[in-house]
């Protein structure tokens, strides 16, 4: 398929002037360009640029999100915080509630922060991994729109639910697990029906309940499996861990949950009710942060060196295909596929902000 690469700093500056045109401060639009162009450089473009008008400008525009929202703190105690996003982006809440609780982790070793009455708020990667720079272990989860059947199920119940965790390393990449509680996110589906292609088996189902290859059947009142598939493949554990997110980031901070969760992609209804749930833990408040570094080389070596399949020569940590992915896109080129870049061009001027940004290098096309 035809794609077009561009600067990741062209795609922010875009970023910055589309949410400025909705009424985001400049220093809130950074932010969330930041979001939106990590997920990009990270190869995560589910939930990189792509939705910029389909998630956040539609639903602004339709005054679903508050642009001018603060996060408000609801309960404090040593080592908790409880927050209120007030309707506003998901991006400034997840930001703003990571910091926070990374700051007070300095001082109790470990912090936690649950957000309410938010909105989609991007990769949860993206939150965890603020942790790293401060030694030490990031959590981010997050509830989302009902897209999973529960095991035996054949109806939306559950979101994608991610799961991330970011730990710091020594030498090595850090490990940084970033995922999705279903098989695949609906982003992923939309991406092969794009592409013109049929799903993997076992990906999603038809809204009968049949299992299909089909990524249109499976937007179309279908559903996603959760992690693992079928009951057969133990899909009851991806289950589990939707619903536990759905628990911590829905039930614990007084958000949405369940079937309650509106579509972050819908123009009509109320506030879609978003929860998030944070973790800092400072590793040093448990051992001398050089010595866990060093441990964590170790094991991610034992993992890396050890007996390879027939075919592959080499396994990676999570997180390391994702790091250098970001180095690769900030030397060639963040790629864009056409339909993607035809769609920004095209809302970008229903919106009032024409998306202005020239390719830097071009495969199988020119503009």
């Amino acid at each position: 398929m035809k794609e077009y690469r561009f600067r990741a700093k062209d795609l922010k500056a875009y970023i910055v002037r589309f949410f400025e045109h909705f009424g985001l401060a400049e220093e809130n639009a950074a932010i969330v360009a930041d979001v939106l162009v990590t997920a990009d450089l990270r190869g995560v473009h589910s939930h990189g640029i792509g939705r910029l008008h389909r998630y956040y400008g539609n639903r602004l525009r339709a005054g679903l999100i508050d642009p001018k929202a603060a996060l408000h703190l609801i309960k404090e105690t040593s080592a908790t915080l409880c927050f209120d996003a007030g309707n506003g982006m998901g991006q400034l809440a997840g930001y703003r509630a990571m910091q926070a609780c990374i700051d007070k982790a300095r001082d109790v070793g470990v912090a936690l922060a649950t957000v309410r009455n938010s909105n989609h708020f991007g990769i949860a990667g993206y939150y965890a991994m603020m942790a790293l720079e401060h030694d030490m272990i990031g959590i981010s989860l997050t509830n989302s729109q009902p897209l999973i059947a529960p095991t035996y199920g054949r109806t939306r119940i559950l979101g994608t639910n991610p799961i991330a965790v970011a730990v710091p390393a020594g030498k090595d990449d850090s490990y940084v697990l970033d995922m999705a509680t279903s098989v695949v996110p609906m982003g992923k589906i939309a991406f092969y029906e794009e592409k013109g292609e049929v799903i993997p088996f076992g990906w999603g189902m038809d809204r009968t309940g049949s299992l299909t290859r089909d990524p249109h059947a499976v937007q179309d009142g279908g559903c996603l499996l959760p992690l693992g598939g079928t009951d057969e493949m133990r899909g009851y554990k991806g289950y589990g861990l939707a619903l536990l997110v759905d628990i911590l980031s829905g039930i614990l901070s007084g958000a949405a949950y369940g079937r309650n969760i509106g579509s972050p992609g819908s123009v009509e209804g109320a506030p879609v009710n978003i929860g998030h749930f944070f973790m800092a833990i400072r590793v040093n408040a448990f051992r001398p942060i050089e010595q866990f570094k060093a441990d964590m080389d170790l094991l991610i070596q034992q993992l890396k060196t050890a007996p390879k399949t027939v075919g592959h020569d080499r396994i990676f940590v999570h997180g390391e295909k994702e790091f250098e992915r970001m180095k690769a896109y900030r030397r060639d080129g963040i790629p864009i596929i056409a339909p993607v870049f035809h769609g920004l061009c095209q809302d970008g001027e229903t919106a009032g902000v024409p998306f202005d940004v020239k390719p830097i290098a071009l495969k199988n096309s020119e503009v």
